[in-house]
């Protein structure tokens, strides 16, 4: 598994080797050794997620104040534009993000730790988007920052009919937000 940083350090893409010819393809999508000895962390996944989603379509920027999740994420269909946002407060890199397209043809997966926010939006006609938690949702914990926060200045790919929840589009900004120490 090759990895490839971004400008936040914890948030690595992570690019699995694909082994193709004129049947198709094979690849490992996760493997637990392969995972810690790229990220140098290592977490126990408890819950997979999946999600379709139509062009268009942004979700988040979602994440849980208790019971956290670390999210290892992946498009099997389609593509998408993938971003983690830096919400601790301690940290040096807080309210930066990076953003990373996601599609079935690249194969590349986005490791998400604890302490970011984290959405997408949808670049093609629809997309799956497949998702590994370190732990499981709880609703209660659930919080959203606004996409389009202008502190955050997030750089959205420019794709039409751009649709949210009624719960993202009434998100917080990270000035008036709830985030980690």
């Amino acid at each position: 598994m090759k990895v490839v940083a971004t400008d936040l350090p914890e948030v690595v893409i992570l690019e699995p080797k694909v082994f193709g010819d004129a049947r198709g393809f094979f690849m490992e999508s996760f493997n637990q050794r392969a995972f810690e000895e790229a990220t140098g962390c290592r977490r126990e996944f408890v819950q997979d997620n999946h999600s379709r989603s139509r062009q268009g379509v942004l979700r988040g920027l979602h994440y849980q104040l208790e019971h956290t999740q670390g999210k290892l994420v992946r498009v099997t269909h389609g593509r998408v534009y993938d971003v983690a946002v830096d919400l601790r407060r301690s940290s040096p890199h807080f309210g930066q993000w990076v953003g990373v397209e996601l599609s079935a043809d690249n194969h590349r997966q986005l490791w998400v730790p604890e302490g970011f926010g984290h959405g997408f939006v949808v670049l093609s006609e629809s997309a799956d988007f497949l998702y590994k938690t370190t732990d499981y949702y709880h609703p209660a914990s659930e919080r959203s920052i606004r996409y389009d926060d202008p502190e955050l200045g997030i750089e959205w790919p420019d794709v039409p009919n751009l649709t949210l929840s009624d719960k993202d589009l009434a998100g917080a900004t990270l000035r008036e937000a709830e985030v980690f120490e």
